[in-house]
C-alpha cells in the first residue's frame, strides 16, 4: 500500500454531532483515488482518465475536528478495463484504522464516452501497488 493522502478534520468538515461527515470522508478518499491512479500511470487529461461505477465505505470509528488522518491505498483487483481499489483511512495519533473504501473504476476515453482497455503500461506500473484480498 503507499500513501495517497494526508489531511485534517477540521471544523468546518464535522456535522452537528462534531464527527467529521460522510461527505468529507468521501471527498478525502477521492484525492486519494486520484494519487493511486497516477501512481498507476493514469493522468487525467482531455483524452483519457477513470469512472467510478461502484464505491463502498465502512466506518469504523469516528473522527473529530482536530484529527490528523492519512490515507493508505493499493489495487485488490486488475481487470482488461476496470480495477478495484482499496483505500484506508487512519488516525495519524495512533495508527487506528478509521474508514475504508473500496473503489471499482473503469479506464475511460473521455472522449469517445467508452471503457477502454489498460494498457500494458499501465498495467505493469499497477502491478506494484496489487495487493491481495
Amino acid at each position: 500500500m503507499i500513501e495517497t493522502h494526508k489531511g485534517v478534520v477540521h471544523p468546518w468538515l464535522c456535522d452537528v454531532m462534531g464527527h467529521l461527515t460522510t461527505r468529507h470522508y468521501t471527498a478525502m478518499f477521492d484525492d486519494a483515488s486520484y494519487h493511486l491512479a497516477h501512481a498507476c500511470g493514469i493522468l487525467p487529461s482531455q483524452k483519457m482518465g477513470f469512472v467510478d461505477v461502484e464505491i463502498t465505505m465502512k466506518f469504523i470509528t469516528e473522527l473529530k475536528a482536530g484529527s490528523l488522518v492519512y490515507i493508505r491505498s493499493a489495487l485488490l483487483n486488475i481487470g482488461n478495463k476496470s480495477f478495484l481499489a482499496r483505500h484506508q483511512m487512519f488516525n495519524c495519533d495512533d495508527d487506528v484504522l478509521v474508514a475504508e473504501q473500496q473503489a471499482t473504476s473503469v479506464y475511460f476515453d473521455l472522449k469517445a464516452r467508452k471503457a477502454v482497455p489498460l494498457s500494458d503500461e499501465i498495467r505493469a506500473k499497477a502491478a506494484l501497488y496489487f495487493i491481495e484480498k
